[in-house]
């Protein structure tokens, strides 16, 4: 039988479960959801089956364990623990009778994914199991691609600024330890980026990334959302859930727009961060969490805990450490090699030949304000890159607020004065930039570039700019 269905979900699950008839069942349901399922009595038979799976005796790797925690010859949560051990990248739903809940949470802060009552609903447990299998498959996508990536490859802290260098350095100090990081800044610079930035690099990265948008869910829902709630605790609470802070456990929790969070949900997140326990709706336990929490907030949170409306010790509490994110405008000539990756990614991504900017369209980018930062400009060029009838991305291909008569008025001019180079470097890395993306070919970059050859060659020589080692593809 094949090892994944259509679309590429692997089906091989691992049944454990001592009591016949309810072993039957859920073969019975599992392959009829189409699963291909193994079925043993016993912890010592599951953990026979797990060892000789990470042996590699079978062709197709467990996708997810079902298992009930009672079953014979299994001291309590020490056959979920033994899972982890032999299969930790696996998922595990464990089944559990509806008057021993308790157990089933104890295995929840062991790693398990989640838990279901016996009699078991079959609707639920498919659901539940694809749900866990893809959550699994995409945690290892994104463990293959920081892999080939490396670290520190975001397109937002791309450029040679003081203030980026500043704020590239502030992250790799703060990411060695677990501080709590408050991160400001306009709409569109990249705070979310930063937040991951630090998650990459700190001793947490191969752990989740959980973010959470603390404006756009209302107060029930949001306290439901990060502390979990228990089967029961509410109208539509069909089945008992763990919230956020627990499925970020080992990694980091963004509190993104933190400034816009309800008052009155404000002092339960900070009793949580003090006290570094959650309690789920519904419930009379606290579980205890592992998460670095980061939050970000565009709004001045000074002047919010001025009007009362942020509690004035759950910003300090958040803010251990602050980092202010840089406006575009200030960033200097950042912009431009923000754009060329852009640039890059979207001809890639839309299969489009274009390559580099035209001088034309440079210049109209150094001098527009970027209201909306780095998000806005992202916008504009993938704009471009979809309209462009040249390799080189023109004028014509931008919108109109950064073409307009208007638009020319805007003087572009760094904060600071350390931040400004001169017209000749900008021309020298713009050229190396250039010439970089097409492989060294002078004849061809020189006519792109609007200027003969020889020109070319002697801005070149002039600057230093010629990639080392690469000759001229167009020799």
């Amino acid at each position: 039988m094949s090892g994944t269905d259509s679309r590429g979900m692997r089906k091989r699950l691992l049944v454990v479960e001592d009591d016949p008839p309810t072993r039957c069942k859920l073969i019975a349901g599992l392959e009829t959801a189409g699963f291909h399922v193994d079925a043993v009595a016993t912890a010592p038979e599951a953990i026979a089956a797990l060892e000789r799976n990470a042996s590699g005796e079978f062709n197709d790797d467990y996708a997810l364990l079902v298992a009930d925690l009672h079953t014979r010859n299994a001291e309590d949560g020490a056959l979920a623990r033994r899972m982890r051990e032999l299969q930790p990248n696996v998922p595990v739903i464990v089944t559990t009778p509806a008057d021993s809940v308790k157990s089933a949470i104890e295995a929840l802060k062991s790693g398990v994914w989640d838990y279901i009552t016996k009699p078991p609903e079959f609707e639920e447990l498919e659901l539940q199991a694809r749900r866990a299998i893809r959550h699994a498959q995409l945690a290892a996508e994104v463990q293959r691609l920081r892999r080939e990536a490396g670290k520190g490859t975001w397109p937002q802290l791309i450029g040679h600024s003081k203030v980026l260098k500043e704020l590239s350095e502030l992250i790799k100090r703060v990411a060695k330890s677990d501080v709590g990081v408050l991160v400001l800044g306009e709409s569109g610079t990249g705070k979310e980026v930063v937040a991951r930035a630090i998650h990459e690099q700190s001793s947490r990265s191969e752990g989740p990334f959980v973010a959470i948008n603390c404006a756009a869910l209302p107060d029930a829902l949001l306290e439901s959302e990060l502390f979990g709630h228990v089967r029961g605790a509410f109208t539509d609470a069909r089945r008992a859930r763990r919230g956020l802070f627990l499925e970020a456990t080992g990694g980091t929790l963004l509190l993104d727009e933190i400034g816009e969070m309800p008052i009155a949900m404000q002092p339960k997140l900070l009793r949580a961060l003090q006290e570094r326990v959650v309690r789920p709706v519904g419930s009379d336990e606290v579980i205890p969490f592992d998460t670095r929490v980061i939050a970000t907030t565009n709004r001045d949170l000074v002047e919010a805990v001025s009007q009362k409306i942020f509690r004035e010790d759950l910003y300090y509490r958040l803010n251990v450490v602050q980092i202010d994110m840089p406006a575009l405008r200030t960033r200097g000539n950042d912009i431009l090699e923000l754009a060329l990756t852009f640039v890059e990614r979207f001809a890639e991504r839309h299969r489009m030949p274009v390559r580099g900017l035209s001088a034309g369209a440079a210049e109209r980018l150094l001098r527009h304000s970027w209201p909306g930062n780095v998000r806005e400009l992202q916008n504009v060029i993938e704009r471009g890159v979809a309209l462009s009838r040249s390799e080189l991305l023109q004028v014509d291909d931008l919108p109109l607020r950064l073409t307009s008569l208007d638009a020319l008025q805007v003087t572009f001019m760094p904060e600071a004065p350390e931040d400004v180079i001169t017209l000749a470097e900008l021309e020298a890395r713009y050229i190396a930039k250039i010439m970089a993306q097409f492989g060294g070919n002078k004849s061809q970059v020189a006519r792109l570039l609007g200027v003969d050859r020889k020109t070319l060659l002697r801005k070149i020589k002039r600057d230093g700019t010629e990639p080392e080692d690469e000759p001229d593809a167009s020799e």
